[in-house]
């Protein structure tokens, strides 16, 4: 029986068509891999993908609402779509404390503006006002606001005191805000994380033009990187995510996890690089057949993180790493591949 690993995509281009393409180049007995093809979505009815990999159904609720029929009938998506779909920024940041990784001082804001069908009646347990001073108090000056769900850096702001806060917050309308410490780093790094196992941490520079970003050599000690490797694991095995990228800023060397939310990250060649992008290719690539060689129809095949599993922490584990052309050493980056990861400096 062949069993087909599916990509499911928007507008990006590069890395879907080399995802089918290094599958196929493999030619693994019994496995196959294609742009998923949906012509209609019947209730139940078993999906021909073994696999899918999702990369655009946060954009798209019809998308969304098809990988979990899909889903019921057996097939693995990746990533699981009913904890993306319940998940969210602000429960992430708490989870992070719970499992003992560091992250930006936070609180929740309620919305400005009523929500539909509501009016001042719905919010009686709402104390008015809020403990304004209290809340500043707790976070500092400079914060940045942004929606305690969502991502692409949309109706995010930097605020620098608090007029300038009440001045923004005037703009945010319906939408659920938190108000986040400002991290100001020394070094800062955008790290893949496939499978729960494989893992790259790239030197990443977010003040940069977008083009530029992965252009950055950042000195810091191995002890650091393994410190990042655990807090990166630690976090995907929480949230149960098979595909994400975390981002760590490290202020007096401690990493912060300043946005771990990323199921469906930037994998284009022209944002990465090269470098980056054949890695990405490759482990999904690898990762996705390791899915498809162990997934049963009839069954759950999803992966579920140790929080609703009901763990109180992630095991520990060892990440590994994708097979790759071997790095050259250089005394300019001591940070080089090491057993339990791939480091880069770009």
């Amino acid at each position: 029986m062949t069993k087909k690993i599916g990509i499911l995509f928007g507008k990006e281009r590069s890395f879907p068509l080399a995802f089918v393409d290094r599958i196929n180049e493999k030619a693994i007995k019994g496995i196959v891999a294609e742009p998923v093809k949906i012509d209609k979505v019947v209730q139940a009815a078993q999906s021909d993908y073994a696999v899918i990999v999702d990369r655009i159904s946060q954009d798209v609720p019809f998308y969304r609402s098809f990988l979990k029929n899909a889903a019921i009938g057996g097939t693995a998506v990746i990533n699981n779509p009913f904890w993306w779909s319940a998940d969210e920024k602000f429960f992430n940041n708490a989870l992070a404390e719970h499992v003992g990784v560091p992250v930006p001082k936070t609180v929740l804001l309620p919305s400005k503006d009523h929500p539909d069908d509501t009016s001042a009646d719905s919010f009686s347990n709402l104390a008015f006002p809020l403990d304004w001073e209290g809340i500043f108090k707790y976070v500092g000056f400079p914060a940045y606001m942004k929606p305690f769900a969502g991502g692409g850096w949309k109706n995010v702001y930097k605020l620098n005191d608090a007029d300038d806060f009440f001045q923004k917050f005037q703009e945010t309308n319906q939408l659920v805000m938190m108000l986040q410490e400002e991290i100001k780093f020394d070094a800062y790094f955008r790290c893949y994380c496939i499978g729960g196992k494989y893992m790259r941490i790239m030197h990443y520079e977010p003040r940069n033009p977008h083009h530029l970003r992965y252009v950055a050599n950042f000195d810091v000690s191995a002890k650091l990187m393994e410190t990042m490797e655990s807090y990166v694991l630690k976090l995907n095995h929480a949230l149960g995510y098979d595909f994400n990228t975390v981002e760590l800023a490290i202020r007096d060397g401690i990493p912060y996890a300043i946005d771990f939310c990323n199921p469906a990250p930037d994998a284009e060649v022209t944002s990465v690089g090269q470098e980056n992008f054949e890695w990405v290719v490759e482990t999904a690539a690898t990762y996705a057949i390791e899915r498809a060689q162990a997934q049963k129809f009839g069954q759950d095949n999803l992966t579920w993180g140790t929080y609703i599993q009901g763990a109180a922490a992630p095991k520990k584990a060892k990440a590994v790493a994708a097979k790759k052309p071997a790095a050259k050493k250089t005394a300019a980056k001591p940070a080089a591949t090491r057993k339990t990861s791939t480091r880069t400096k770009k």
